[in-house]
């Protein structure tokens, strides 16, 4: 385990699995710049660690986040515009796979491990946003979601007008994003938003298992370009996107991944992915 106190998040590795907790309990971890430079970095950390397989976020505490810190909105109003108050040395994780990942929360979409949102607790505006940018969702029974952005008069931020319709289709999305209502996990289960709804003191317990599942079962190699397919086929037609996974098998079958998967398949036993750093 390799534990990183930060001012406003942790970080810790524990058997494959990255866990990035939002810690500002206090006020349900709502977000700050602070806290966007620290998550980006471990974020960072945990793209170019080959132990890591997968990366699990979640909030201290009994919120998710709350959004953005009401002092810091308060500050926009008084300077008349939007300022992140971002570092000269932001990390950029996931930047540099394609054009469309390279910019604010998208970035998920350029790391080639799976990201999954272990929502604890209360979840709104940039919290929400940062949540549906995850690869899969799990929900604590209880946790109240919001896109928030309708009742503080801004605009439906971080892509969200783009992405919510692709997860939950558009009738749905344009209900969450016009009213900006609450709902709670149950409904977002429903709505396909969360994979699974879990009572709050196994939800890690539960996220962790999926996780491991994920870390020992499955080729990191397969996992890093299944992952990319996804969403660069967000943009393609069907023959585009089969001609990609066309041109994928050749490189794949001649590494080492392969080979363990057909091996253990004929064998009838569990495949050992060894080299978790092999990527395509």
């Amino acid at each position: 385990m390799t534990p990183s106190p930060l001012e406003a998040t942790r970080y810790e590795v524990v058997d494959g699995i990255a866990t990035i907790t939002l810690d500002r309990s206090e006020r349900l971890n709502a977000w700050t710049a602070t806290m966007n430079a620290e998550y980006r970095s471990h974020l960072q950390a945990a793209a170019d660690d080959p132990d890591v397989r997968v990366i699990v976020v979640t909030g201290a505490g009994r919120g998710f986040c709350a959004g953005a810190e009401s002092d810091d909105l308060a500050g926009h109003i008084e300077r008349g515009s939007y300022d992140a108050e971002a570092p000269d040395d932001l990390a950029t994780p996931g930047y540099g796979v394609r054009p469309e990942f390279d910019a604010e929360l998208a970035y998920h979409f350029g790391i080639d491990k799976p990201i999954l949102a272990a929502i604890n607790g209360p979840v709104a505006g940039i919290g929400f946003a940062l949540a549906c940018y995850c690869d899969l969702r799990f929900a604590a029974r209880g946790a109240k979601f919001t896109t928030a952005h309708g009742k503080l008069g801004l605009p439906c931020a971080f892509g969200l007008a783009w992405l919510l319709p692709k997860l939950i289709g558009l009738p749905r999305a344009l209900d969450l994003i016009l009213s900006s209502r609450n709902f709670d996990a149950d409904e977002a289960e429903r709505l396909g938003l969360v994979t699974a709804v879990v009572d709050g003191p196994d939800l890690m317990e539960h996220v962790y298992a999926y996780a491991r599942m994920l870390a020992t079962t499955v080729s990191p190699a397969s996992l890093a370009v299944s992952k990319r397919q996804v969403y660069e086929s967000f943009d393609m037609t069907a023959a585009e996107s089969v001609r990609t996974a066309e041109a994928m098998l050749d490189p794949m079958m001649a590494g080492p991944d392969y080979r363990e998967g057909v091996a253990a398949l004929r064998e009838k036993r569990p495949a050992v992915f060894e080299d978790p750093a092999q990527r395509v």
